[in-house]
């Protein structure tokens, strides 16, 4: 070979090499100023319960976009309404790797399974929207779900002030159930107490699970027994929109939609089409996306080794203790807004939670709110 050929191969070679090494270097982490590798990202395990209830799409979406912002991977699952199945998810999210848990559970007493397994291996848990009970849970960040229940009986007495009063609560696994329930009974206590008129709950049942259909057949079984009693009702507390969907179409069988008072929550976009149609009195909005962003910022610094009542403080909130049970779980209570046809456009439209334009459908344009 030439002495002219055999540097050209010399420097093809030389040249092939620098670029390799490039290549190397840009996908590999980069070492801190001190020499260190970068910390580990941290992966946060997303546990829903179900998406049968419209809201809880957005919880997720809400939380990941945040734990995206905050540079935290998301790893999710949804259980579909078995507990014993979600139980198996937080099972394999830990041998995944996972620093925090935040799970939205089925069943407050079993789920605490999960809090037991994750402590195993030093993973913190949150609860999200719902208390999981007889556990050494982390913290715990929901709506101020008392108020929620008394918001519902409030709203129906202001426009029912007394009579025969039936009480329609949720799942009677979920502790958010019996909290909305302790609200509404505060409320029907006050009024009684100051106004001195008379509620008369001619039932207060408690269903299965949050399910539209099954909430109908309940109240058209109460309506034909109390029809057959000689008993009028005047007013149905219904613990969220669902299941107010439900007492609502087992009213309408009997002719009367909009001439019985009727609450919910969550305000989903049919039970806001049915308030400002005059078939539901009103819903409780609880702010998701505030929910959800506040549970994301409470796992990173969690999934950091952060202290909950600390973490708690840092974020504004006021640390509240919340018996499960085992202990005083430190909780996050925010604020959930009432709703009727009157603040309808300067609560879930101003705050974009659904358009004008879906929630008046079936109202004449010349009956929106500007």
């Amino acid at each position: 070979m030439s002495h002219a050929r055999l540097i050209l191969v010399l420097g093809t070679v030389a040249l092939a090499t620098t670029l390799i090494g490039c290549g190397k270097n840009a996908t590999e982490p980069q070492a801190t100023p001190g020499g260190a590798p970068p910390p580990p990202a941290i992966k946060a395990g997303l546990l829903m319960e179900t998406y049968d209830v419209n809201r809880w799409a957005r919880d997720e979406a809400f939380f990941t976009e945040t734990c995206d912002a905050l540079g935290v991977a998301v790893i999710k699952a949804v259980a579909d309404g078995d507990q014993d199945r979600q139980n198996k998810q937080a099972e394999t999210f830990l041998t995944r790797g996972v620093d925090v848990l935040v799970v939205v559970p089925k069943n407050l007493e079993t789920a605490g399974r999960i809090i037991k397994v994750a402590h195993e291996k030093n993973v913190p848990v949150v609860a999200y929207d719902r208390l999981i009970r007889n556990c050494d849970l982390d913290i715990y960040v929901t709506f101020d779900n008392e108020k929620v229940g008394y918001l519902q009986a409030r709203g129906i007495l202001d426009k029912v002030p007394e009579g025969n009063f039936i009480l329609l609560g949720g799942a009677a696994s979920d502790n958010n159930a019996r909290l909305f329930r302790n609200g509404q009974l505060k409320a029907i206590a006050e009024h009684e107490s100051t106004t001195g008129k008379k509620v008369n709950v001619l039932a207060d049942p408690y269903l299965d699970n949050w399910d539209r259909d099954e909430a109908r057949r309940k109240i058209a079984n109460l309506l034909t027994r109390f029809k057959s009693e000689g008993k009028t009702v005047h007013a149905i507390i219904a613990s969220n929109d669902s299941t107010a969907g439900g007492a609502i179409a087992a009213l309408k069988a009997e002719k009367l939609a909009g001439k019985i008072a009727i609450s919910g929550q969550d305000a989903e976009l049919t039970a806001c089409q049915r308030i400002v149609e005059g078939t539901q009195t009103l819903t409780v909005y609880k702010p998701v996306k505030a929910l959800a962003t506040t549970a994301a910022q409470v796992a990173v610094r969690l999934a950091k080794g952060g202290d909950p009542a600390s973490i708690i403080r840092e974020l504004g909130h006021t640390v509240n203790l919340l018996d499960n049970g085992t202990k005083k779980v430190p909780s996050i209570f925010l604020d959930p807004i009432f709703v009727t046809a009157q603040n309808m456009a300067a609560t879930v439209v101003a705050d974009n939670w659904h358009p004008r334009e879906k929630i008046y459908a079936n109202v004449p344009r010349e009956q929106w709110p500007d």
